[in-house]
C-alpha cells in the first residue's frame, strides 16, 4: 500500500505534538503507526530533524558525531515539500526544538521509548542508543561518552595511548578494544562484553571483563562486583528485537519492553515477586510478545488502557 505523504507528514507532526505532553502513554500506538509502513520512520525522522532540514535558520557549525537512523537511509524531501510553506515549517520547528534536544546542548542525546538511534564518532567509534535513554558526549573529549541513564552498545575503535572512557552513575569503564553494552537503571549499572576487553573502576574496583563476562553493580557497593558469564551472542540483541533472560524480576523486563519496544507493561502486585527465564522476541504484533512473556512467566495478560497488565 502506498503511503499518502500528505497525511503521514501530519500523523508525523501529530505523534510529535502529543509526545511533548509528559502525560503522554501511547507509546504503543506511536509503535504500531511506525510499523504500518516501512516510509513512517523516515518521515517522522525527517519531522524530528528539522534542526537540519529548516534551510531559514542560521547554520549551525559542522557537527561533531553523525546521526545514523537504524532504517535503511532515505532521502528527505525538501522543507517546501514537506510542509508546504513557512508557516506549518515554523509550528513544527518551534515543538520540536526543545523537546528533542536538537539545539542548547549540542552533545546531549535523549531517545524515545521505543526510538533507537546509532552515533559515529569521529575516531570511527560507535553507540547504538536504545529507547529512553541520555549518553552524553563531548566534543573537547572525542574519547569519551557518559550513559546517563537507559541502555547503550559501544562499538570502540581501539587505542593503546588513548583509552575510550564510558562514565556512568560513579562508576567508569575503560575500553581495551572493545564491543559491550551498558545499562543503568535504579542506581545499578550492569556491563555485559561481547568482544575484546573492559575495565571497570581501574581506580577502585579494576575488574577485568573478557568477551562472554558481564557485571551487575549497585552504587555504593562495598566490594567489587562479581563476574559472571553472558551469551556473547545475546550482548545488545535489543537492536534486533531478542531479550534474553536467566531469571529476571519481572518488573525490570517491564522496563526493557518500555525501552527497547515502547511497550507499557504492569505487574500486578500479586506477581511482583514471580520472575522470567527464557527468550522474547519483539513481534510487530505486540499482543504475540506478551501472550509469549506471560506463557513464559506463568501470568496471565490483559489489557490495561494503552498497555498490559500482568497478573498471576
Amino acid at each position: 500500500m502506498q503511503v499518502d505523504p500528505t497525511n503521514a507528514e501530519a500523523r508525523a507532526i501529530d505523534w510529535l505534538v502529543r509526545q511533548r505532553d509528559p502525560d503522554f502513554t501511547d507509546w504503543d500506538g506511536f509503535a504500531d503507526w511506525l510499523a504500518e509502513d516501512s516510509a513512517h520512520a523516515a518521515i517522522y525522522d525527517a519531522v524530528a530533524s528539522l534542526d537540519c532540514d529548516l534551510d531559514a535558520l542560521p547554520p549551525a557549525p559542522a557537527p561533531s558525531v553523525t546521526m545514523v537512523p537504524d532504517a535503511p537511509a532515505r532521502r528527505h524531501p525538501s522543507r517546501r515539500t514537506w510542509f508546504g510553506g513557512a508557516v506549518a515549517a515554523a509550528l513544527v520547528g518551534a515543538i520540536s526544538l526543545s523537546s528533542l534536544g536538537l539545539f542548547g546542548n549540542d552533545g546531549r542525546i535523549e531517545t524515545l521509548a521505543g526510538e533507537h538511534r546509532t552515533v559515529e564518532l569521529a575516531d570511527g567509534s560507535k553507540i547504538e542508543i536504545n529507547g529512553a535513554s541520555v549518553v552524553e558526549i563531548d566534543e573537547d573529549r572525542p574519547r569519551f561518552a557518559r550513559l546517563e541513564s537507559g541502555e547503550a552498545m559501544f562499538h570502540i575503535v581501539h587505542r593503546d595511548q588513548d583509552p575510550f572512557v564510558v562514565e556512568t552513575g560513579g562508576a567508569k569503564i575503560v575500553d581495551l578494544g572493545t564491543a559491550f553494552n551498558v545499562v543503568r537503571r535504579d542506581r545499578q549499572t550492569s556491563v555485559a562484553v561481547s568482544e575484546g576487553i573492559v575495565l571497570y573502576n581501574p581506580d577502585r574496583d579494576n575488574v577485568r571483563l573478557v568477551a562472554g563476562k558481564g557485571i551487575e553493580a549497585r552504587d555504593g557497593d562495598s566490594r567489587p562486583p562479581a563476574v559472571r558469564d553472558v551469551d556473547v551472542a545475546n550482548v545488545g540483541g535489543w537492536r534486533s528485537g531478542l531479550l534474553v533472560y536467566n531469571g529476571t524480576p519481572l518488573a525490570i523486563v517491564a522496563e526493557d519492553l518500555k525501552r527497547t519496544a515502547g511497550m507499557q507493561v504492569s505487574i500486578a502486585p500479586d506477581a511482583s515477586n514471580l520472575s522470567f527465564r527464557g527468550a522474547l522476541i519483539i513481534d510487530k504484533n505486540r499482543d504475540r510478545t506478551i501472550a509469549d512473556l506471560a506463557a513464559l512467566s506463568g501470568t496471565k495478560a490483559a489489557r490495561q488502557g494503552d498497555g498490559w497488565i500482568l497478573t498471576r
